[in-house]
Parts: structure tokens; sequence; C-alpha cells
């Protein structure tokens, strides 16, 4: 899930809020109006609704704070019991007093440096800014972060938290989710075992193409334990993170 989502927030990078007629930038952008409860902060500041979009569309609603405001997005780590002051993979981090001017995700770190994919800033790495960028950021001294989240990623924390496994530098495998020539379009859902159990032509789609690769898996459109099974060794052979959940970068590997 973790590559999963940090793909969605890759494959935005150049993307753009709008202009006025003057050609002033106006923070209007699509991430609002496509999170649910967050329509209203098209018009706003958008860097924590960035987020909250990519967290939705990846099935990660309890996962993460819903909220277009970065101070309540630390409130809500902090109350979860999931924040750190060091880097998480795939996790976000917050800039300024108490968090509140700015927020990114973490797609690499190392001992010096987070690598991050951020949305309403710029290239000098504004906190208020016109699109989606990748940018280089200092893990301490001047703009570094006040912070970090953790989210609860089914497949496990990354982190340099001496607490969280003490890894000292990461880096996730996503790539940015454009789908490949041969790949049909992505369903726009996630497919994975839950309940009710999953059923529809985007899961029957996945199955045949599994099976027509040589997978040993029963193609009745339905996604439970088995297919997961699958899934799990496909993600595993071909270098994928390994969730069980066929996301945008899992749909597009079946058929690369």
């Amino acid at each position: 899930m973790r590559d999963e989502f940090t793909a969605l927030l890759l494959g935005q990078v150049g993307q753009h809020e709008g202009r006025d007629p003057d050609g002033t930038w106006n923070n209007r952008q699509r991430y609002s109006t496509e999170t649910p409860g967050l329509e209203w902060s098209d018009g706003q500041p958008w860097c924590a609704t960035f987020e909250a979009w990519a967290a939705h569309r990846a099935g990660m609603d309890a996962l993460w704070p819903m909220t277009a405001s970065c101070l309540t997005a630390v409130a809500w780590w902090r109350n979860h019991n999931r924040w750190t002051d060091y880097p998480v993979l795939g996790g976000p981090f917050y800039l300024g007093p108490d968090g509140g001017s700015h927020t990114g995700v973490v797609y690499a770190y190392d001992a010096d440096t987070i690598q991050t994919v951020e949305g309403n800033t710029n290239d000098t790495g504004s906190t208020e800014g016109d699109g989606v960028y990748l940018k280089s950021r200092p893990r301490r001294g001047p703009g570094s972060p006040y912070g970090y989240g953790v989210p609860a990623f089914p497949e496990g924390t990354v982190s340099a938290d001496p607490a969280l496994g003490g890894i000292p530098a990461a880096r996730t495998s996503a790539q940015a989710t454009t789908p490949s020539s041969g790949a049909p379009r992505w369903p726009g859902r996630y497919l994975k075992v839950q309940s009710p159990m999953l059923h529809g032509d985007d899961v029957l789609m996945w199955q045949r193409r599994m099976a027509a690769r040589g997978w040993s898996i029963s193609a009745d459109g339905w996604y439970g334990p088995a297919s997961a099974q699958v899934c799990r060794a496909f993600q595993q052979r071909h270098g994928l993170g390994v969730d069980g959940i066929v996301g945008p970068v899992t749909w597009n590997a079946a058929w690369s």
C-alpha cells in the first residue's frame, strides 16, 4: 500500500493550480473536489488536501488525517500515537511552528536529507506555491521538519526512528502511475480482501490476465484470500511492494 500511495502522488508531479484572469495563481485544483468532505477547501492552501486525496484513492481514509489543515493533521497523528521526530517512508513531514505551515510525503531519505513529493509548493520549496513538485529537504537545522506522521501501512513501517526499526536510509520502489501502453486503464479502485468481498469485472479482468500469465488462479470475479496470495507472489517476483493489493502499479505490471 505504501508504494501504491506514493505512486499516486508521484504521478501528479507537474500538475498546477489554476490562475485568475490577471495570471495570479489561485489555489483552484482538482484534489479538493475529488476528496469527500474537502470540497469546500478548493481555493485554499492545498498541501494537506493533496495527501488526503491520494489517501482516499488508495483506500486509506482510516490511516490518514482527512483534513485540509496541517495543524489538524499533526494533532491527528499525535492523538493516534503515530508521531515521530524521524523520517518515515511513505509518511508525511510537517514544516513550520507546530507543523502548521506545510506538508509533503517522504519517498526516500538518508542520514541528512529527505526526498519528498509535495503539493502547493514551487521551485524554491515555498510553503505556498503553485503545483506538485519533487523536493529535497534537510533533516536537521533551518528548513527541517517539525516532525513526521507514521502511517499504519499493512506491510509495516520503515523509519529512521530507532524505536521503529532504525533503518538509516530507504527509498520506495514506487513509480508514477502512468499506465503502460499494453495495460487497460486501471479501474480506479484497489482490489483487496475485505468484507463484504470485492466482486466485479475489474477483478475478473485481473484474474484472467494472471491466469494467462501462468498463475494458478480461479477467474470468478471475486477477490478473496486466494487472489491476494497470487497477488503477493506476483509482487514479490517483480520487486513491487508486497501487500496483496492490486493498485495502479500492480495492475500495470500485470500487463507489462
